[in-house]
């Protein structure tokens, strides 16, 4: 499609808004670049499953461009925003190369969602990974199924132990589910993989500074679920808050005062913060945002003073929305078809209706919780739901038969075949930490060479 008069919609973020937005636009009069700094499409729900060893990363990321080949209308652009130019109506963007991009609209529909928050701590990051990215969730990888691999060789008792202790920051539905997992892993998984030591004897220990985990559920389905969590093999420490991580430890400050625990496998899950770019959206049309970053929309997902940029998904504060995929693909569609409407002469200001989907949460095995219209189920029919709609939501059919065939296996089986790590992603890391040292303090290339042509040092 071209032409001076075609309207011309940039779309920035491929997440579920921003997907789902371009996908309604397939057959509206309208010319659509999608701009993102990856080439794939994250389905995040799943990232602890890829962390885990149970999924690949083609299975949670399909490339954009094969998602979205047969939309003839848009175009992908593999880039990072920088800016907005709202008086030229232009995205500013550079290219992986450094090559500079604007790009023309007419309508904006910005869905970069949000990123971990460690509320004033960024220097946690580096030893206490979120889960938000696929880079998260294979680094993840890394440092779980490394952390195993160090424990064998271990002489020490004690530097064993602290292999074998893993910790999660944060009870809510994803840190629920990486405790679950890892627990799944080392007792299931890995049993008879090992010749000195016990996988099953891991510990994986779940902190919260609340007293309730999975507390958006109520109080009758967290009690299940903590139920459930303990069942498990999760050592669940709740009034429990995380004042110091380094590369080895935690420190915590629970009921009982300060506690340091010795672990060299962290996983952060304790909050999230709206993507940078809502800063400059804001700053660009002199929108408010709240505590979390998130920028401050009208009823209909509009900027003040610029009906022609919507703000959605993870990015968006209206109405205390909560941040999940549903409200991402809802605003997307929200979106898309009010610029259908526009088109064809609607100037109706219509309001963003959000229908709830419910909640879920796996615990474990065939264990879930489902919060859906009043309804509150637990355990495997919770569970069956849970499989049910993350089969329906994933992209493409060949993703779900995948899922499908990967969950059959680690779940009625105990093989979890995606286990790979590489050198470049563990050793250095791994052996810095047994040489006492942080990654980054100490040249490591005599340890395990130099890096390949465009690897980073650990």
């Amino acid at each position: 499609m071209s032409g001076a008069s075609t309207h011309r919609v940039v779309i920035v973020g491929g997440g579920f808004g921003g997907l789902f937005a371009a996908k309604f636009l397939r057959r509206a009069p309208v010319e659509v670049t999608l701009i993102d700094r990856t080439n794939h499409h994250t389905f995040q729900p799943l990232l602890y499953q890829l962390a885990t060893g149970i999924l690949s990363e083609g299975a949670v990321a399909p490339p954009l461009r094969e998602v979205l080949r047969r939309h003839a209308n848009v175009t992908v652009e593999f880039a990072d925003v920088t800016g907005f130019d709202l008086q030229e109506r232009r995205v500013i963007a550079v290219r992986p190369l450094g090559g500079p991009l604007s790009v023309p609209y007419d309508s904006l529909i910005v869905a970069a969602g949000a990123t971990g928050s460690y509320f004033g701590h960024d220097e946690f990051a580096q030893f206490a990974p979120g889960m938000k990215t696929i880079d998260d969730a294979l680094e993840l990888r890394a440092r779980i199924f490394g952390a195993f691999e160090m424990a064998e060789t271990e002489e020490d008792p004690e530097a064993q132990r602290a292999w074998l202790t893993f910790a999660v920051i944060g009870a809510g539905p994803t840190g629920v589910e990486m405790a679950g997992q890892i627990v799944e892993l080392a007792r299931r998984s890995l049993k008879g993989n090992f010749r000195r030591i016990d996988p099953a004897s891991a510990q994986v220990l779940l902190f919260d500074g609340g007293e309730r985990a999975l507390a958006t559920f109520g109080d009758r389905l967290s009690a299940k679920g903590t139920k459930e969590i303990e069942r498990a093999g999760v050592q669940l420490r709740l009034r429990s808050r995380v004042t110091d991580v380094t590369y080895d430890a935690i420190v915590v400050q629970g009921p009982d005062g300060e506690e340091r625990v010795r672990c060299h496998t962290k996983v952060w899950s304790a909050g999230v913060h709206a993507s940078p770019l809502a800063g400059l959206l804001a700053e660009a049309t002199g929108a408010e945002t709240d505590r979390a970053g998130h920028v401050l929309v009208l009823p209909d997902c509009t900027l003040p003073g610029h009906p022609e940029v919507f703000a959605i998904g993870d990015m968006m504060s209206l109405n205390k929305l909560p941040g999940v995929a549903e409200v991402a693909m809802q605003s997307g569609i929200h979106a898309a078809r009010t610029i259908g409407r526009r088109l064809d002469g609607d100037t109706v200001r219509h309001p963003f209706t959000y229908r709830d989907l419910g909640s879920m949460a796996t615990i474990s095995r065939f264990r879930a919780i489902v919060s859906f219209k009043g309804i509150e189920v637990g355990g495997f029919i919770g569970w069956m739901m849970w499989a049910f709609v993350h089969l329906t939501f994933l992209t493409g059919f060949k993703n779900r038969w995948i899922a499908l065939f990967k969950w059959l296996t680690a779940f009625v089986g105990s093989a979890r075949d995606e286990r790979t790590i590489t050198i470049q992603q563990a050793s250095a890391r791994i052996v810095a930490m047994r040489a006492g040292v942080r990654p980054g303090e100490e040249d490591l290339s005599r340890f395990v060479g130099e890096p390949g042509p465009g690897e980073p040092h650990a």
